[in-house]
């Protein structure tokens, strides 16, 4: 969901404040647009709040701030969009025998999870090229 509205936000500058593109969005990741409605026009906005008063008692400076926590309360801080291996170190000062889960890195695999890649994540498919960067599309059949 999250991808979806980066995509919409940045490739495609569509307002994501906007009700319509959120519900596109929401679709598009295979949510219940229904019940997210429901959660929006509810006790969204008292929740986010409750987030921000907690982000601000623990210091929050910048987003993203992740926070790792140990089962013995012991806290990692992870400030910033940072390289994957900042918060892999993180987490392994938490828990040093932490391993990780493999994937099928096979391109067929990815586009079953993710609709689109980055550049970054697949260089060799169909790609859309916008004033705002590049996006690569699986073919439809």
């Amino acid at each position: 969901f999250l991808r979806e509205m980066r995509e919409m936000l940045f490739l495609q500058k569509k307002n994501i404040t906007r009700w319509e593109h959120l519900a596109v969005a929401a679709q598009n990741a295979g949510l219940d647009v229904d019940q997210l409605k429901a959660d929006f026009e509810g006790g969204a906005k008292t929740l986010f709040e409750e987030d921000l008063k907690l982000a601000k008692e623990y210091g929050v400076r910048g987003f993203p701030t992740m926070f790792f926590v140990s089962a013995s309360g012991d806290q990692e801080t992870v400030y910033g969009s940072r390289p994957y291996p900042f918060y892999e170190t993180a987490i392994l000062k938490l828990a040093p025998n932490a391993s990780k889960a493999e994937y099928d890195r096979d391109w067929r695999s990815l586009f079953t999870k993710f609709r689109s890649l980055t550049a970054k994540e697949f260089s060799e498919l169909e790609k859309l090229t916008t004033k705002n960067g590049s996006l690569w599309l699986r073919k439809l059949n």
